[in-house]
């Protein structure tokens, strides 16, 4: 029996859909969201704030700093050995499967020939122990480990902290109302408890079933893409006994949890506003359901900066940001869409309603807010 063929749209229909983007959920909480997404990534510190509003009918950004300030969540390097913001449990649950892919990473940057001779064990030993005393910034980490292990430059020493230790960026830090320069703190003496220790080969499906069912149907490069491991055809060949596929396409075989939505490819979606940084384009290796490679380069910049987009009919149609100038009571936000493609009248009105909105939670203190959408620039 052949495998029914899947089409863009219905690719980007069963996205959106389990990124909770139509509709927006009227019932999840900010934690279990989060937990759903198997995570946010977090490069920008306020991106998941934007990321969780856009998802979410009832959320405050005060939720999300009480979750940071309670030790519920926590940022830390993760997924592409990007900074991820995670539950509590999938910090202790997730590190340990992707610290292959960070030892691998790490090789490539070009921070590995200064640390060489350096025993990784030996420098995250010495991490720890300092860490244990209380959590500390870049330029001390710097003073501290270039004092014990002169042989090494101390600012590669600590770009390969980040991805041989379980670091975790400490508040304020990722704090929306104050933020805050990164200060690491190891992720168990910050949450007070073990990384898992169970089967790796279980916790790997367990991670590769909750990817399926928020990002899925996807192939095999599409879960390699968004986590950064390799060798998971195999992990999926286990799997496929209790899962359904299909095809795009192209042809490429498509793997996907049982009784997941796949919504009609018709169903209608207003306009919205999505967070940068937002694992909705980062999260497959074809990003055709979310994203035209016409306008890739206009949303990802050279330097790994991924811009704020505006979905119009469930695909990117263009981007936005806020520009802040001014202070106190003469500050003013203002929130711009420019847009790539014709906008109707309900795409605006939606994008404006929603824009205000926003700006609302962003700045509240701001004596002027607008919202301004430029004309289509294709």
């Amino acid at each position: 029996m052949t495998n029914p063929v899947l089409g863009p749209r219905a690719l980007n229909r069963a996205l959106l859909e389990r990124q909770l983007l139509l509709p927006p959920s009227a019932s999840l909480t900010a934690l279990e969201t989060i937990e759903w997404l198997v995570g946010m990534q977090s490069q920008a510190p306020g991106a998941p704030y934007l990321g969780l509003w856009t998802r979410l009918d009832r959320f405050s950004f005060a939720e999300l700093e009480a979750l940071m300030t309670e030790r519920q969540v926590v940022r830390m390097v993760l997924m592409r050995g990007t900074v991820h913001l995670v539950s509590a449990e999938d910090a202790l649950r997730l590190r340990p499967l992707v610290q292959p892919m960070l030892d691998r990473s790490f090789r490539q940057t070009p921070f590995a020939r200064a640390v060489r001779g350096a025993d990784p064990a030996d420098v995250v030993a010495v991490a720890r122990e300092l860490l244990a005393r209380d959590a500390l910034g870049p330029a001390e980490l710097r003073r501290e480990l270039g004092a014990r292990r002169p042989e090494a430059d101390p600012n590669a020493l600590v770009n390969a902290l980040r991805l041989w230790a379980p670091l975790v960026q400490v508040p304020p830090r990722g704090l929306w109302s104050r933020g805050g320069g990164p200060r690491y703190a190891t992720v168990e003496d910050w949450l007070g408890r073990p990384m898992e220790t169970g089967s790796p080969a279980e916790a790997l499906e367990a991670v590769v079933l909750r990817y399926l069912a928020a990002f899925g149907p996807a192939t095999v490069a599409d879960v390699q893409k968004w986590c950064g491991l390799t060798g998971l055809r195999e992990v999926l060949d286990r799997l496929r006994p209790g899962l359904r596929t299909f095809r795009d396409e192209g042809g490429r075989e498509l793997y996907d949890v049982p009784d997941a939505p796949l919504p009609d490819p018709g169903t209608p979606v207003p306009a919205l506003l999505v967070a940068d940084f937002d694992n909705l384009l980062l999260s497959h290796a074809d990003r055709a359901r979310v994203l035209d490679n016409a306008y890739r380069r206009r949303v990802m910049g050279a330097n790994g900066v991924v811009r704020g987009t505006i979905l119009v009919d469930g695909f990117v149609g263009g981007v936005w940001g806020i520009d802040r100038t001014g202070k106190g009571d003469s500050a003013t936000a203002t929130l711009t869409v420019s847009p790539f493609v014709p906008l109707t009248a309900d795409d605006r009105e939606a994008l404006e309603t929603r824009a205000a909105r926003l700006l609302d939670e962003t700045d509240p203190a701001a004596g002027t807010r607008a919202v301004r959408i430029e004309r289509p620039a294709p």
